[in-house]
């Protein structure tokens, strides 16, 4: 007797209402591009800038940053509720479902729809609440890793910055960090608010810059390292794939290095002693796991090659996929091809879910 095996229903969801919202549009486009047709059905749900959430019914004739708001959308009169959309799509399908919440930062990657999709019942890909909020919040992050060994750059933490002032920042980072030093807000991704201050008088501007993404701010001391990429796969047993190397063009590894000009050069692997690369992805999974993460995630390190070594940066559990993209590109370049990672990343996505069912349904008797 032949068993039939149902095919699996993805739903990319991206856009969001996070400055990161041209960058998700561009991930989403090209993730949907990479889905096999032939073993998948593929929806696309787009999230407009203020929050409504359309259908998308042909990504390919215009790029998904318009389709998103416009054009190619959902009938009137379908639900706009993420909550009602989700489990009408459900209960519309025998097939499985699994969501690719292709979003960046805050209302997508801070824990946020996974916690959504959580009660809605629905498999996503990638690190479920705890591990996309504490990974989101980078002092939240540091905490943690520091918790479990792992060296991190010298910081402060501000809250409410505007309630402190300006003189006594400037005399605990003068005390504490010095000049150079970074400024960002603790919540965000693509380099999207940050600053160097390379002097006391222009720290005031860079706080005010990052406060218009974020309350808390994190101000780090400017590492003198290269900045060394990892790309991390996988649930409880994850895996890490060589790692790469950012060779910014601008003075940091910039919003518009990243994604508008392109001029930075990777290096992949990156020319680092054998024993060096081991002991990062060493340190990218245990970072992977103390943040509680699943799925796949991207860890950036600093590597001060005659100071302290290796130095934590931050973790991103839903690292972009254009085609500039360190994570995909460290993973193909170890011969795994861009569409069987989507594979991977769906199988992990209902491995997980099933876990979670067996483990919260059980009875306690």
């Amino acid at each position: 007797m032949s068993v039939v095996k149902l095919r699996t229903n993805v739903v990319v969801i991206f856009g969001g209402q996070s400055p990161e919202h041209d960058v998700s549009c561009t991930t989403a486009w090209h993730v949907t591009a990479a889905i096999d047709r032939t073993a998948y059905d593929v929806g696309l749900i787009g999230i407009t800038r203020d929050g409504q959430w359309n259908v998308v019914s042909n990504p390919f004739e215009d790029e998904l940053t318009d389709a998103v708001g416009a054009g190619h959308l959902s009938p009137e009169g379908f639900p706009t509720n993420p909550f009602e959309f989700l489990a009408q799509l459900k209960s519309a399908s025998s097939e499985p479902i699994v969501v690719l919440p292709m979003l960046h930062g805050p209302l997508g990657e801070d824990g946020t729809i996974q916690g959504l999709l959580e009660v809605i019942d629905v498999p996503y890909v990638g690190s479920g609440v705890l591990g996309s909020a504490v990974a989101m919040d980078k002092s939240v992050a540091k905490i943690m890793i520091a918790a479990a060994g792992i060296p991190v750059p010298q910081h402060i933490t501000l809250k409410s910055p505007s309630l402190t002032s300006l003189a006594q920042i400037g005399d605990r980072v003068a005390n504490d960090i010095g000049f150079p030093c970074f400024v960002k807000p603790a919540n965000m991704g693509s380099s999207i608010g940050v600053s160097r201050v390379d002097r006391p008088e222009s720290l005031s501007e860079a706080i005010t810059v990052a406060s218009t993404f974020d309350s808390t701010i994190l101000i780090e001391e400017a590492i003198n390292g290269r900045e060394i990429e990892v790309a991390v796969l996988g649930n409880d047993y994850a895996i890490a794939f060589p790692p790469g190397e950012v060779l910014p063009a601008d003075a940091f590894y910039s919003y518009s290095d990243k994604y508008l000009d392109g001029n930075s050069t990777v290096e992949i692997p990156a020319n680092i002693p054998q024993h060096v690369a081991d002991e990062i992805c060493q340190l990218a999974i245990k970072s992977f796991n103390a943040l509680g993460c699943s799925g796949l995630a991207r860890c950036d390190f600093f590597y001060e090659e005659n100071g302290r070594g290796i130095l934590f940066n931050e973790i991103n559990t839903m690292p972009g996929f254009t085609p500039i993209s360190m994570y995909p590109k460290m993973v193909t370049a170890s011969g795994l091809s861009y569409s069987s990672l989507v594979d991977r990343l769906i199988e992990l996505a209902l491995e997980r879910h099933s876990a979670r069912v067996r483990n919260t349904r059980r009875s306690p008797t």
